[in-house]
């Protein structure tokens, strides 16, 4: 499968080998909205202008899913990343999942828990980690051990993974203190142009807003 969409990459880095979802709900829902935006801003279809997202280009991607959500941000008035989080996440994973699914990375799987409750795994194909998963693990491992400058694409695929608190389960073999500051340092690097950084920092912002808020009300409301 070519051309993973940042919204592929994180549903795979969030599952693990037996199919189930280990970043939890709505964190997943939450940074797929993320990865939709940060696709769009690494397109240059949106940015970042007085704290509000602006579409600068409305032609359309080629890509449905990121053509709807271009849509809908340029439709109406405009309004903050942190806004548009929230709306953009509905239903966004059942998507990302069912076009594994067709495309063959990914398979369905039903079942019920103590055989009362229903649930639905989406494990490898092949029974192992996906080729695709384990090639984005190796392309930003290599841009934390390493030195030298990052492209875009990972460097918006790490923002993602340090945004839902992700990257705790995904670098938990690298030493914590480098990868806060290689993580840190990348941020600072100059892989995207400065409306695109400003869009990502932005976004990055709204995510880490919207699960630790998810987060506070999950507490309140079991407690």
């Amino acid at each position: 499968m070519d051309g993973l969409l940042l919204t592929d990459e994180l549903v795979l880095l969030a599952y693990d080998d037996g199919g189930v979802n280990r970043l939890g709900r709505p964190h997943l829902d939450y940074g797929l909205a993320g990865a939709v935006l940060l696709e769009l801003a690494l397109a240059r279809r949106v940015e970042v202008a007085d704290k509000r997202l602006v579409v600068t280009d409305p032609s359309p991607t080629g890509v449905p899913l990121l053509d709807e959500a271009l849509a809908t941000v340029g439709s109406g008035r405009t309004r903050k990343p942190k806004d548009w989080i929230g709306k953009l996440a509905k239903g966004l994973p059942d998507r990302v999942l069912d076009g594994l699914v067709d495309a063959g990375v990914l398979r369905r799987e039903s079942d019920r828990v103590l055989l009362v409750f229903p649930r639905t795994r989406y494990p490898s194909t092949t029974g192992a980690e996906p080729a695709v998963e384990t090639a984005a693990r190796e392309r930003m491992v290599a841009a934390l051990v390493g030195d030298g400058s990052v492209d875009a694409r990972t460097a918006a695929l790490l923002t993602l993974t340090r945004a839902v608190g992700l990257d705790r389960k995904v670098f938990r073999e690298l030493p914590k203190e480098r990868v806060k500051a290689r993580m840190t340092e990348i941020a600072a690097g100059d892989w995207a142009s400065a409306a695109v950084k400003k869009a990502i920092e932005e976004m990055q912002a709204a995510m880490i807003v919207a699960t630790t808020t998810a987060a506070a009300v999950s507490v309140t409301t079991t407690s």
